[in-house]
């Protein structure tokens, strides 16, 4: 039996695998997530669950247009 993880572990799991350098958009995760079989209803979805996270210093949120996401080694 699988223990599911939670959206962001999976998240955070997808760009460590593919180790990330640059901050990415919403759209871009969300792309990189399909293409590892992670499954996210939308991009706003996304944005959300990095949101929620960039609260307790997990995620740098960078405000350009479109924002863009960064996740931090804080928590692991």
């Amino acid at each position: 039996m699988r223990i599911r993880q939670g959206e962001f572990e999976r998240i955070r799991s997808v760009l460590d695998d593919v180790d990330v350098d640059e901050p990415m958009t919403a759209r871009e995760i969300l792309s990189l997530l399909d293409e590892h079989g992670e499954e996210f209803e939308s991009a706003h979805r996304v944005a959300t669950v990095l949101g929620r996270h960039a609260q307790t210093g997990e995620v740098e949120v960078i405000r350009d247009q479109p924002y863009r996401y960064r996740c931090t080694d804080q928590g692991n």
